[in-house]
């Protein structure tokens, strides 16, 4: 059993231009791309498109539909904006339901504040648990995220130790839960 491959959609939080989090979340990316036995997708949602509310069959976007079918796990990277998460993640978040069903979520935070997105991640744990995500029981953050990255989005020597760290037991706790949720769902 743990010889099959667990699949993780990492997933940007933002369409917004010049975004400092999309570092954050190549970065989140990379760094499960290289963990054994784990296949990554980015999903960056300027790639997508979500029109109106809910989950309506229109409002879906068959290409995000089949990522969510496909993922036994998704790692979310949101920005924090005004306290909040973005209205571009919950969009995208709402436009599914059914394939999100017992499948882990890891989150991190990004902000170019001292918090490091705590505010945004706090207020989207309800909203992911809803969907029927199970949320893992700590989250990465990313405090002063234009701080931590190059413009050429490498991380600066300084702060790899410390999120090599994190997102390894983050990982790992994601990873372990990707397989048990994934047992259960094949044998109901």
């Amino acid at each position: 059993m743990h010889d099959e491959v667990i699949k993780i959609a990492v997933l940007a939080g933002t369409t917004r231009e010049r975004r400092e989090s999309i570092k954050a979340a190549h970065y989140v990316a990379d760094f499960g791309r290289r963990l054994d036995g784990v296949e990554i997708r980015f999903v960056d949602p300027k790639d997508y498109y979500f029109p109106g509310d809910g989950n309506d069959p229109e409002g879906k976007d068959p290409r995000y539909t089949e990522v969510t079918e496909w993922a036994d796990a998704f790692f979310i990277v949101t920005p924090e904006y005004n306290h909040s998460f973005p209205g571009t993640l919950k969009r995208m978040l709402d436009s599914e339901l059914a394939t999100y069903n017992h499948k882990p979520v890891a989150l991190a935070g990004a902000s170019n504040g001292g918090w490091g997105g705590v505010r945004a991640v706090e207020s989207l744990v309800p909203a992911v648990r809803e969907t029927g995500l199970v949320v893992m029981s700590w989250d990465v953050y990313f405090p002063r995220v234009q701080d931590i990255f190059e413009e050429n989005g490498q991380m600066k020597p300084e702060h790899v130790e410390r999120y090599e760290h994190n997102l390894g037991g983050l990982y790992k706790e994601l990873i372990s839960f990707a397989r048990v949720l994934r047992q259960l769902r094949t044998t109901n």
